[in-house]
């Protein structure tokens, strides 16, 4: 198996300890900079600069790219790029991480989702020169951003008033990405090849091993689920020889090659009953759904042993609601239901199973 921790899969790929050239710079051994991508004209025919943040070594290593908030209101990534950068000291760094806190500026900037076009984003990897706005823009990001980079990790939270258990979600049938996956340390690991047009899919089609963290819920700042991505990030990075930070962090997580998103079997308001990362066993009780008009309730029972590993905050919900994501034991793997979870987001037109890469 190739040594991620060293090899450049990409044709743009770098690990020299000479200046590290992106985006038209040439950042110095030992420094760090800021430099700005900018992915041409904006939808308001205004070009529109994102930052992009880049420690580069003294010495040769691996290029690791950290990327968030591909989805401009999924915020924990944000702060995780910012204090992983922050805290390195190129002097002593072997190779370069680069981050990128905000690829989505466009979104960020409305609090939402989406492109100002409600087209998503991370549907759009690698991209078109010649497409849609949100191809383009993936076109630019991935040509100028990605293909620089060696590893990368894509940070994101849940979507749709939903939040995640920190957990990775990963192809783990490709080995490159498995050994990534791995040296996060007691982070759960999901069984996942990504969505079509997700930036993840798309990287490691490109041969970059890539993996997403998930933590929390979007349009907020949530310090425990930040800190354990920080942490989970500078394990990644001793993992890889570039840095030496963080030595021993808890114990390996469970991998969950299968999970299922449990719905609402009818509307109402949804109180769940139980919290991210709780064991649950076949037929416990997960939340409730009342109506509002009628007083009828109707429990949610899990079909699974498992674990939550996603769950909706309580809110008003329509028949059919994902609900609960479990992630389901390999012994209780229900018959008919192997393989990776769904690679569609559970509200969208094609929706499988699952919210992936949310």
């Amino acid at each position: 198996m190739r040594d991620i921790r060293s090899a450049g899969p990409g044709p743009d790929a770098q690990t020299s300890s000479a200046a590290f050239h992106m985006l038209g710079a040439d950042v110095l051994p030992g420094t760090a900079t800021r430099l700005a991508w900018q992915p041409g004209e904006s939808f308001a025919g205004i070009a529109v600069p994102t930052p992009v943040l880049v420690v580069h070594g003294n010495n040769s290593g691996p290029v690791l790219c950290l990327t968030a908030a591909v989805h401009g209101d999924e915020l924990n990534g944000i702060e995780m790029v910012r204090r992983v950068l922050y805290e390195l000291d190129p002097l002593q760094l072997k190779g370069t991480v680069v981050g990128v806190p905000i690829v989505n500026l466009l979104g960020f900037k409305r609090s939402s989702r989406y492109l100002p076009d409600r087209r998503d984003l991370n549907r759009h990897f690698p991209g078109n020169r010649s497409g849609s706005s949100a191809s383009r823009i993936a076109h630019s990001f991935f040509n100028e951003i990605v293909k620089r980079c060696t590893v990368l990790v894509d940070l994101h939270t849940g979507s749709f008033y939903r939040t995640n258990l920190p957990q990775l979600r990963a192809d783990l049938r490709n080995p490159e990405v498995a050994v990534v996956a791995e040296s996060f340390a007691s982070t759960a690991i999901v069984q996942s090849a990504g969505a079509s047009g997700s930036l993840r899919r798309a990287a490691v089609d490109a041969g970059i091993p890539t993996v997403t963290l998930e933590a929390g819920e979007p349009m907020r700042l949530q310090a425990a689920e930040v800190e354990h991505g920080v942490r989970g990030i500078f394990a990644l990075i001793d993992q890889l020889g570039m840095y030496r930070k963080l030595r021993v962090w808890g114990n390996p997580a469970a991998v969950h090659y299968v999970s299922r998103w449990v719905r609402a079997d009818g509307g109402g308001i949804l109180f769940g009953k139980v919290s991210l990362g709780q064991r649950v066993r076949e037929g416990e009780l997960l939340g409730t759904v009342t109506d509002p008009i009628t007083n009828v309730r109707a429990d949610i029972l899990s079909p699974y042993d498992g674990r939550v590993i996603g769950m909706a905050v309580d809110q008003v919900v329509l028949p059919g609601f994902a609900a609960f994501h479990i992630g389901i034991q390999p012994r209780e793997t229900p018959d008919g239901a192997g393989g990776p979870i769904g690679d569609e987001a559970p509200d969208e037109p094609a929706a499988k199973d699952s919210l992936e890469d949310s």
